[in-house]
């Protein structure tokens, strides 16, 4: 993978969660980044998020929050995400110089077994950065339950673009609005816009809250990203 810029690496430094990365001596050594967005509606209280067995945030995270860069030495690092009522959901995440690994924790329903009952139980999916996108871009990714779905993005002059997106995977589709609020909808509801001010790539993350209906949080990414 490419590096990114200087001006963005300074960009996740400045958002990354731990007092000990204000230091500006400590935001020159070399890094890498861990982000978090939580899909994680099955439980109760707040995610707790651990690495290498450090409590990133001890006030937790609710549904739909997506964290900063969380700055970290390049390598391997042992990540947790723990909520009460469900499984823990462990993996470990090979950092690399200068590229951030974004982790999605949603839930997997696990069937009946002869010695367990059915049960959910916590997963992660990761999105991996690829090479930097040119103009306006919307990467797309499912954690819901839904097997596929079809979200629609309006173009400036009222055309509605459908762009299908499967369940743990990714869909790259162009964004038209050259800046403002990108209309999108699926199954005739309306989903939140998304934010444009510059070229770049943007995340639409597709989730299901409490009820099971469906929901989406964005945000803007430097690269394109793939699931891993």
């Amino acid at each position: 993978m490419k590096t990114i810029s200087n001006a963005l690496i300074a960009l996740f430094a400045a958002a990354a969660l731990s007092p000990a990365q204000e230091d500006p001596a400590a935001a020159k050594a070399p890094y890498g980044f861990i982000r978090l967005a939580n899909a994680l509606a099955q439980g109760t209280g707040k995610v707790t998020l651990k690495i290498d067995g450090e409590n990133v945030s001890p006030d937790g995270y609710k549904l739909g929050d997506v964290t900063g860069g969380i700055r970290l030495k390049p390598g391997g690092h042992e990540v947790k995400i723990i909520r009460e009522g469900i499984k823990e959901g462990v993996t470990t995440v090979n950092v690399a110089l200068n590229d951030t690994t974004i982790l999605i924790p949603f839930a997997e329903k696990i069937p009946a077994s002869d010695t367990e009952p059915a049960r959910w139980e916590i997963r992660i999916l990761r999105l991996k950065q690829q090479q930097p996108e040119t103009g306006l871009s919307g990467t797309f990714v499912s954690v819901s339950q839904t097997p596929e779905i079809q979200v629609e993005i309006r173009e400036p002059g009222g055309l509605w673009n459908p762009v299908i997106v499967k369940r743990l995977a990714v869909a790259q589709a162009p964004l038209l609005y050259p800046r403002g609020y990108v209309p999108l909808r699926s199954g005739g509801k309306n989903l939140e816009p998304v934010p444009v001010s510059e070229q770049g790539n943007y995340v639409v993350l597709l989730y299901d809250d409490e009820a099971g209906q469906l929901q989406t949080v964005n945000f803007r990414d430097f690269k394109f990203l793939s699931a891993d």
